[in-house]
């Protein structure tokens, strides 16, 4: 038998689906046997009045979309989430996660707020760095210089009932203050240290800063991290600054070439300032004590000159004169000896040891020359010859 059969659902032994009126009717009646309202007899479905019938139906209906109202306030919320009930706009309870339920629409509502997602926010580009915006992206260092930078800001919840209530629009508002923060660590800072070692160093001043904005203003946002993500000059001046960076390059070069060669030629020229000071030092202790020396020598010589002036005098006059023919190249001959025989060679006669030695004689064809008297004898008998006629 097919669905289509008229006859399909009216005959005995087949099952079919009950009839929605005689359902109705059926949950009526209980309602009111549930509220007292009592058949007598042969009351029924078919004994009521149709008025009557009509009024249970509407009580019917009006239980049934009660029922479903209360169970429109049953709402989950998911792990990491929160969920916020508003009664009439007004926040009056903040749920945990699980199977929660409120008053329904349009009594209460419930906003869930994700508080374990991680948002980001982008300063300076949009998606790709190469997407720069330009008006956020450009900023003064310390010593007026322009660079351009880009970073991105990630941030979660830890208040949802700030973050929907405080703020209207809390997103741009953690934009704005990201800018702000960031401005001021660059306007701070200088250029090099910006580009180079200090990257760190920002994002972590510039995080203290936004943190601080953000809890004063109780938006109820956690900075989580600042990534900064390209920092260069303005492609502008790139080639200038290029330039600047090499000259600077240079520069140390040539500082640390110095640098060196100083370290080379000091040391040596500090030794060669202590070798002369010390060589100073030994003269200055040599001429002293050559200086005491000669005072003490003469002390004693006035010693010995007060007791015999003559002798002392005439050995002093000796001294001195053999002290300057024994360094000089000229040969004395006296005239007085009667010989006026010259010597050859003469050299070797002048390598003798001041005379005390015998003189090589030299031979001639005629005669062959006698011993020479000692010279030092000779001039000291003729000394004292001299001394006698001017006594």
């Amino acid at each position: 038998m097919g669905l289509n059969d008229p006859q399909w659902g009216r005959r005995k032994g087949n099952s079919s689906p009950p009839d929605l009126d005689d359902v109705l009717r059926n949950i009526s009646k209980k309602i009111n046997e549930l509220f007292g309202r009592k058949g007598g007899g042969d009351d029924g479905p078919e004994g009521e009045s149709p008025k009557k019938q009509s009024s249970g139906n509407i009580i019917v209906i009006i239980v049934l979309l009660s029922i479903v109202w209360a169970a429109s306030g049953l709402y989950i919320v998911d792990e990491g989430q929160r969920g916020v009930v508003l009664r009439f706009g007004k926040h009056v309870d903040t749920t945990q996660a699980g199977l929660n339920w409120h008053i329904p629409y349009p009594i209460e509502k419930v906003e869930t707020v994700n508080v374990s997602q991680v948002r980001t926010i982008e300063i300076g580009y949009r998606n790709n760095v190469r997407s720069k915006v330009l008006k956020e992206s450009l900023m003064l260092t310390d010593d007026e210089n322009i660079i351009d930078i880009q970073f991105a800001v990630q941030y979660i919840l830890n208040n949802p009932e700030n973050f929907l209530f405080n703020n209207r629009e809390p997103d741009n508002a953690v934009l704005q203050i990201a800018e702000t923060a960031i401005r001021e660590v660059i306007g701070k800072s200088k250029m090099d240290f910006v580009l180079y070692e200090g990257r760190e160093a920002v994002a972590a001043r510039a995080t203290e800063i936004m943190q601080t904005i953000l809890d004063r203003y109780r938006i109820g946002i956690t900075i989580s991290r600042v990534t900064m993500q390209n920092a260069q000059p303005p492609e502008q001046v790139q080639a200038a600054f290029d330039d600047a960076v090499k000259a600077g390059q240079d520069r140390e070069r040539q500082r640390n070439e110095g640098q060196a060669y100083a370290n080379d030629v000091i040391p040596r020229a500090r030794g060669a300032a202590a070798r002369l000071m010390e060589e100073a030092g030994g003269y200055q202790q040599r001429v002293i004590s050559s200086a005491e020396g000669d005072v003490s020598r003469f002390e004693k010589i006035f010693v010995e000159y007060s007791k015999a002036p003559v002798v002392t005098r005439d050995r002093l006059y000796l001294d001195m004169m053999q002290q300057v023919l024994s360094n000089t190249s000229k040969i004395l001959i006296d005239q007085k000896s009667g010989s006026n025989l010259l010597y050859l060679p003469l050299d070797k006669l002048m390598q003798t040891d001041g005379g005390a030695s015998k003189p090589p004689v030299t031979t001639t064809p005629t005669q062959i020359a006698p011993e020479v008297p000692d010279v030092s004898t000779r001039t000291r008998e003729s000394f004292r010859s001299r001394e006698r006629e001017v006594r």
